[in-house]
């Protein structure tokens, strides 16, 4: 079998880490002959001031190691296996990490709801600035979807999107993508570079593993995704500790899936032509402040229009009632009407609580020439 040749690994200062149950779950439950390895490729990063969120499998295999053969298969039995389990994960990661570790429990209705949205990332984004390790599993005990379909790498490229990750990193039990699979086809080549996921590149992969529940497909599927929001994807052996080591040097051993276009530009796209469902009506100084790439304070803003959640897109209009910018709302449409044109400071004494000091932070926040042509503020 040919080998895969060492390629740069994309510049990163915080990545998405995805680690299937295939490289976890052993003989009546987990074990970290695979899992030290990753845990340490982490830490190493930490010390250089990078961020990785870890996204892990396992739960299942954790509860089924608790209670042994006596449960089944099916979905009901999978899903009480993951609620035995997910203490058992989180113990497991714990002793493999000096930082505290947290548990962060999502289905894909969390990522498609702006409102669960915007707080799962603001939850996330607090632990890292904490310095915790956030620990991301699909709930499988309510998410039966996830059960079915094995959706780990597309949970991990959504939150990829979310936390605003420069990397993808999906540890596989393989050494990357081949041209056909490796242990049936003796002329199957490996695929160091991925630049669209075709459905030719999507034939290459195979079906899922005995013990996970995604496959390459899957994580072809996953990357294509992340792909689409501005974030390239690395598919490494997990199994393999030099690959591992070699991480941490900047060098990958695997599959790189190439983004299309940068994170974001797409993220600024999207905003640029969501709907809007309200209105924030500013004075000057907030609009300079605007145009100087700054974000939206409340005491710049004059009028409240709309019924809006809190992660819905708002358009933001000049006094005269000229569209400047849309983002995504810090706060609802009532929450909004009360802080505004109060000092940030005052905020949480006005509500009782506070999310963020700004009504629209300036990562949430695409500035328009033209209501149709969004263009980057300024870093």
């Amino acid at each position: 079998m040919v080998d895969f040749a060492p390629q740069p690994l994309p510049n990163w200062r915080r990545a998405v880490l995805k680690v299937g149950s295939s490289l976890l779950a052993g003989d009546g439950g987990l074990q970290a002959t695979h899992a030290r390895g990753l845990a340490d490729f982490i830490a190493a990063a930490r010390t250089q001031g990078r961020e990785v969120v870890l996204v892990s499998s396992g739960a299942v295999a954790a509860g089924r190691g608790r209670i042994g053969t006596a449960a089944g298969n099916g979905i009901v039995q999978r899903q009480a296996l993951a609620a035995l389990g997910q203490a058992s994960l989180m113990g497991f990661w714990q002793q493999l990490f000096e930082a505290p570790v947290a548990q962060v429990l999502l289905t894909h209705d969390d990522l498609r709801n702006r409102r669960r949205y915007l707080n799962a990332r603001t939850a996330l984004q607090e632990l890292l600035r904490l310095g915790a390790q956030p620990i991301v599993n699909e709930n499988d005990t309510v998410a039966v979807d996830e059960l079915k379909l094995g959706d780990n790498d597309n949970l991990a490229a959504a939150v990829a999107s979310l936390v605003e990750a420069d990397l993808l990193l999906i540890a596989t039990d393989i050494a990357g993508l081949y041209s056909g699979h490796p242990a049936r086809d003796p002329h199957a080549l490996p695929v160091e570079r991925v630049e669209s996921v075709t459905p030719r590149v999507l034939a290459m992969a195979g079906a899922a593993g005995e013990l996970g529940t995604g496959g390459m497909r899957t994580k072809l599927e996953a990357a294509s995704k992340a792909a689409a929001a501005g974030v390239p994807t690395a598919l490494f052996c997990g199994r393999d500790a030099a690959t591992i080591a070699a991480l941490g040097d900047g060098v990958l051993r695997g599959t790189l899936v190439a983004a299309q276009g940068s994170r974001r530009s797409a993220r600024k796209q999207w905003l640029g032509h969501a709907p809007a469902s309200g209105v924030l009506r500013i004075d000057a100084g907030a609009q300079g402040a605007l145009l100087r790439g700054a974000s939206l304070l409340p005491g710049g803003v004059l009028a409240v229009q709309g019924d809006f959640r809190r992660g819905d897109v708002v358009e933001v209009q000049s006094l005269d009632g000229v569209a400047l910018a849309r983002g995504q709302a810090q706060y609802n449409a009532a929450e909004s009407a009360r802080i505004a044109g109060r000092h940030s400071r005052e905020i949480e004494t006005i509500l009782g609580f506070r999310y963020d000091e700004s009504m629209i932070h300036r990562d949430d926040l695409v500035l328009l020439d033209g209501v149709d042509r969004p263009m980057e503020a300024k870093a």
